[in-house]
């Protein structure tokens, strides 16, 4: 799709909506990235140097893996507008045209959109424990409903998904608004009484803090990168709203606000070391800390929206690249095509955010599993990125080697911090990027199988169609679609009603849906048509891993059938497939079963290609696998 923001007069709106959505999760990390830099974690002892050090590793990391590499770089390797690692990939396999490179790339991918999973499960759960946790401070005692209240802000909030991306970034827009305005206000109060903290805008003082506290600071690495949580939800989510509002919000109000913020906390814990169990809610006076902790956690509620809204995007060419089952996709804006709501991933991710809360407990506990997720899921990116200049930007190598080796060592050394945590939490990602990839990889394999099985079983078209020159079957009114997963064989549909009906449509079009490797297929190349003869005609529907096929508009749009396709005189023949475990199956038996499972929850087809119920005819089959 075209980038949104090419629309002028749209550009402040979807610029408030960015606020409100892509920037909620790296804009409340100030809530307790500082705060567990200096726990127990770490080691790193309270001294100005390393306040100072650590400052100073976070602003740089804002600088070079936010600003330059996803802000002005990422967004630039975009397929067509829409983001993520499933769309970076499809634009390589497209561009690259080197057969090694594919290889390589999709398993790449696959990578990245399961660290993506994990990353959009642990991102709700931190981001309102860390907020709520801030009732610890008003009220000790009431520290036990911590847990509990988190839960019920989070039902809330997938229980409101289904209004749809844009009017959930309209109400949250102002909100953010104001919360980065506390952030810079609050900041900047304690920058104008210690001016001298500006001094750790300057790298040198990351460079002192290595080597003053070597071990130390390598671990505080750990809590450093929750400073940049986000990216990856920044990038994933340029489809809903376009390169420039998110580069415009980024550069005039995000960026700025978190800056100050940091700045003003060092101050703060400089000027009062007790500060440092909680320097963002230390902010402020006792009298307003109620008022905070309540903007706090409705910006904590809106940094997860960034992640679902990403999940949901994902998840779509996930479904549409045929990595996932058929999952029902509905569309929330009449504007932007991006914008979709998945209610089966609302549910599950709702469900397991929740088990989540319940078995961290504490966004401290969370905070390690939460490091591993993001910088895996980064360094991916990275990869995907290198091939993007090398292979379609042209990058000079003397500037690719330059640029990609910091950012490479950057990425690198926070993945080497987080994974000394491993068993204290960092596992969990892992484990759900590897259930996503298990479950793509599987349904992938099982189609690609199973597409084949039923092509050696398959009467060619061709044979079907000069068959019919001498056959003397019945011809009845009417035109009749048989969807078919390949263009070339007879569908099984079109056999099994020949068989039991004695007839066949006047008009008979065997249509098959691609996705092709763009978001969006431009409207004069959606239909590809072919007149056999003796009435059939071939009919291919070619769509974008953004665009959801409708069958019915495509067809009403066909100028070549000679007639056009009415509704009320079509019907639709589809075959039902019933998959039956084989006895010699061409997957090892778990992923078998596995697959079958898949089978049985994917969505009806008719419903995913918008098909009218009322004219469907449904054809069973069993099928060995």
């Amino acid at each position: 799709m075209s980038d949104p923001s090419t629309g002028a007069s749209r550009v402040p709106a979807l610029t408030l909506a960015a606020i409100g959505i892509i920037f909620g999760d790296i804009g409340t990390s100030p809530i307790y990235a500082l705060r567990i830099v200096f726990s127990k974690m770490s080691g790193l002892p309270y001294t100005e140097d390393a306040v100072l050090g650590v400052l100073s590793v976070m602003i740089w990391s804002l600088i070079i893996l936010v600003t330059i590499t996803y802000v002005t770089l990422m967004l630039r390797a975009d397929n067509d507008g829409e983001g993520g690692v499933l769309a970076l990939s499809s634009l390589l396999m497209r561009r690259a045209r080197t057969p090694e490179i594919s290889r390589f790339i999709l398993p790449l991918a696959l990578v990245g959109a399961g660290l993506f999973y994990g990353d959009g499960i642990i991102t709700p759960a931190i981001s309102v424990l860390s907020a709520v946790e801030g009732i610890e401070i008003i009220a000790p005692d009431l520290s036990h409903f911590v847990v509990p209240i988190a839960i019920v802000i989070l039902l809330a909030l997938f229980a409101f998904q289904h209004k749809g991306t844009g009017r959930v970034g309209r109400l949250f827009g102002p909100v953010m608004c104001l919360w980065f305005a506390t952030l810079a206000i609050l900041g900047l109060a304690q920058i104008i009484q210690l001016p001298s903290i500006i001094r750790a805008i300057s790298p040198h003082y990351a460079i002192e803090l290595f080597l003053n506290y070597p071990l130390p600071a390598f671990l505080a690495l750990g809590g450093i990168v929750l400073a940049v949580t986000g990216v990856e939800a920044l990038y994933a989510d340029m489809g809903h709203f376009g390169r420039t509002p998110i580069r415009l919000a980024w550069y005039g109000v995000v960026g700025p606000a978190l800056l100050l913020n940091y700045l003003g906390q060092g101050a703060l814990v400089l000027r009062d070391p007790s500060a440092l169990s909680h320097p963002f809610f230390s902010l402020v006076p006792e009298w307003t800390l109620p008022a905070l902790v309540l903007l706090a956690t409705l910006a904590t509620i809106i940094a997860s929206q960034a992640l679902i809204s990403g999940l949901f995007s994902i998840t779509r060419q996930a479904v549409q690249l045929d990595l996932f089952p058929r999952l029902e996709i509905r569309h929330t804006s009449a504007h932007e095509q991006g914008q979709v709501y998945l209610p089966a991933v609302n549910w599950v991710l709702m469900v397991a955010v929740i088990a989540v809360v319940v078995g961290f407990e504490s966004s401290d506990n969370l905070a390690t599993a939460y490091g591993i997720a993001v910088v895996s899921a980064m360094s991916v990116s990275a990869l995907l990125l290198l091939l993007v200049a090398n292979y379609i930007w042209y990058w000079h190598p003397v500037l690719i080697v330059g640029f990609f080796s910091v950012l490479f060592l950057i990425d690198l050394t926070f993945l080497a911090a987080n994974s000394t945590k491993m068993l204290d939490g960092g596992w969990f990602p892992i484990a759900i990027a590897l259930l996503a990839i298990t479950l793509m990889t599987t349904w992938r394999a099982g189609r690609q199988a199973l597409t084949r099985r039923i092509t050696r079983e398959s009467l060619p078209l061709a044979d079907f169609v000069r068959g019919l020159k001498t056959s003397r079957v019945i011809r009845v009114p009417g035109t009749a679609v048989f969807l078919s997963r390949r263009s070339d064989v007879t569908p099984s549909a079109l056999l099994h009603n020949m068989k039991h009906n004695k007839v066949l449509h006047e008009r008979a079009i065997v249509l098959t849906v691609a996705t092709e490797a763009v978001p969006v297929v431009p409207e004069h190349q959606l239909i590809e048509h072919e007149a056999l003869g003796q009435g059939m005609h071939r009919v291919v529907l070619h769509n974008g891993f953004m665009q959801t096929p409708n069958i019915p508009r495509a067809l009403g749009s066909c100028t070549n059938l000679g007639t056009s396709v009415s509704m009320m005189d079509t019907s639709f023949f589809v075959s039902r497939e019933n998959i039956m475990p084989s006895s010699h199956p061409e997957l090892s038996r778990w992923r078998q079963k596995l697959f079958i499972a898949l089978s049985n929850v994917a969505s009806d087809a008719t419903q995913f290609y918008h098909v009218p119920r009322n004219r469907v005819v449904e054809l069973g089959r069993q099928i060995e696998f």
